[in-house]
């Protein structure tokens, strides 16, 4: 699942800019029920998609029609320009305080926010949303282009962008104190964290100043020395209002959320520090902060409010959804977690609030990365469609994705729908020609979705057995993270997994899979999900991305 966080950037430690799209679809979760023996038989039920260095030499340079026509895009906003769209009724918001949020290495920025704290208590929530529509039209080879690649590729060390970087880091991009164009939702929030009113229309903008998530982090936290405190203090003091007020909303949309059933998967995530060359200097975890909240929860909001205004609209659309669980998994979770001591409720009818007793009852004990696992594990893949049919996750009766129109071309297109509806082209006849296509790009582009993330999983895996080929013969605590009919999986503290073969054990296994423990036939040793064990590094294959290990005695 990989909406209920939609929006973490510089996920991975490097020189290059980064950005991933998806939030919390772990790769540990993903790797965990992987069916591999030691002649690496593929698993059956899992897709074959394009290894990553086939998607580098393909995507790494856009076609010679691409480069012709990106040539005659400005890398600035002409005064012609900006009055003619002013008076076909694009709204001036320049003089508006919009601040974009980011990680250091962000280039291709698509969101800018603004905030008012109004009167009677309210707040004023602007999302500004870069108007990639307005460059990339439709039926050009441009267009064409970035239909075939879906979504950007965001692997450690280099991005395989959707747009040419002439796009999607300059004049698409949202760069502090240039002017650009842009799709607005304002949303006037009541003290509950609810929308009661709302916006949206095509903006000009000009982004007032940027701010990163460490740096909001440190304002606020004060985890820096006290001269760094003082500096930024200093510099964002004009500002430092405006970004409480985020923070107190987001912490209020937050809990609107919860109390709805949303579920939040706060997983640690794999950072893989590389060198200039690509090799990976280190390995560890890091979980995301409030910072990285603030943008998620704003994020949610727009796209929840773009797909309820079209879907009264009734117009052709793409929604993200998000299907119920299937039960077989359900049961199969149940009783991976009650061998932990965790009961699920209401498994005959699962709803997502029952998900997320799970998570709150685990959230800070040992167990909580395992069974978070093991849940997100149970959960059905987020897929377009163009119908609206909810999202089980979020919570959410109306959900689409509006907000990345840079990296994602679901988005760019919901942009085109909505500027057709603005300047009344959607007629009855476009209405017809859209829903063909709805059906077909919405099945292409979650198969886009999956091959960037495949590519992206396998790419860190590798870097990550790579690095842990420094230790080979070496040993680490780990916890087991499953057991299938072949081996245990073991997850190291730095967030490494890799697979202990039954054969490699001195006892012959008999692997239970009702109860999902493994026991020793001789020795009557049994190994459980959650538990602590000794593990050795014995073998790394780089190019597969895995890592076997021996238990020690």
């Amino acid at each position: 699942m990989t909406d209920i966080k939609t929006k973490t950037k510089g996920r991975y430690k490097n020189k290059g800019p980064q950005k991933t799209h998806r939030s919390k679809t772990f790769g540990m979760a993903q790797r965990a029920g992987r069916n591999i023996k030691k002649e690496n038989r593929k698993n059956p039920d899992r897709p074959e998609y394009k290894p990553p260095e086939q998607l580098i030499e393909e995507r790494s340079e856009f076609n010679e029609d691409v480069r012709k026509e990106i040539a005659h895009i400005r890398t600035t906003l002409s005064a012609a320009a900006v009055t003619k769209e002013l008076k076909n009724g694009r709204r001036d918001l320049r003089n508006m305080t919009i601040v974009t949020i980011d990680s250091e290495e962000t280039r291709d920025v698509d969101d800018g926010i603004s905030i008012e704290r109004l009167p009677n208590g309210n707040y004023l929530l602007g999302v500004h949303i870069a108007d990639v529509a307005h460059y990339v039209r439709e039926g050009t080879a441009l267009d064409r282009e970035a239909y075939e690649r879906g979504t950007s590729v965001y692997l450690v060390d280099k991005v395989l962008p959707m747009l040419p970087q002439k796009l999607s880091n300059g004049i698409c991009s949202l760069n502090v104190g240039a002017d650009r164009f842009a799709l607005s939702v304002m949303m006037t929030i009541n003290q509950k964290g609810e929308i009661c009113r709302y916006e949206i229309f095509e903006s000009l903008i000009c982004v007032k100043y940027k701010i990163t998530y460490k740096q909001i982090f440190s304002l606020f936290e004060g985890d820096v020395p006290p001269y760094h405190q003082d500096a930024l203090e200093k510099e964002f003091k004009e500002h430092y209002e405006d970004l409480k007020t985020m923070k107190e909303l987001a912490a209020l949309r937050h809990k609107m959320r919860y109390k709805r059933g949303s579920i939040d998967f706060d997983f640690p995530e794999t950072h893989v520090t590389t060198d200039p060359k690509g090799t990976p200097l280190s390995v560890e975890t890091q979980r995301n902060t409030f910072a990285n909240h603030i943008i998620e929860e704003f994020m949610l909001a727009a796209n929840e409010t773009v797909a309820e205004h079209f879907s009264w609209l009734n117009v052709p659309f793409l929604y993200r959804v998000h299907a119920h669980p299937e039960q077989e998994k359900i049961w199969k979770l149940s009783t991976e977690i009650r061998s932990m001591g965790y009961t699920l409720r209401g498994q005959e009818t699962i709803h997502a609030r029952a998900i997320q007793a799970l998570l709150e009852a685990v959230k800070g004990k040992a167990a909580e990365p395992i069974i978070s696992m093991l849940t997100l594990r149970a959960m059905q893949k987020a897929e377009y469609s163009p119908e609206n049919e909810g999202h089980f996750g979020l919570a959410a009766e109306n959900y689409t994705h509006f907000t990345s129109p840079i990296r994602r071309y679901p988005d760019l297109f919901i942009h085109r729908v909505i500027k057709e509806v603005f300047h009344g082209k959607m007629t009855p006849e476009r209405q017809i020609s859209l829903r063909g296509f709805t059906g077909e790009a919405a099945k292409h582009c979650s198969e886009m979705e999956r091959e960037a993330e495949n590519a992206e999983r396998l790419y860190t895996d590798r870097l990550v057995a790579e690095y842990m080929s420094n230790y080979i013969g070496e040993t680490f605590e780990g916890t087991i993270c499953n057991i299938t009919s072949f081996g245990i999986f073991v997850r190291l503290e730095n967030s490494a997994e890799g697979l202990v073969f039954y054969n490699s054990m001195p006892d012959y296994m008999i692997f239970d899979e009702k109860k999902m423990i493994a026991s020793g036939e001789s020795n009557k040793r049994k190994y459980a999900i959650g538990d602590p064990v000794n593990v050795k590094v014995v073998n790394c294959n780089v190019k597969m991305g895995q890592i076997e290990f021996h238990f020690t005695k």
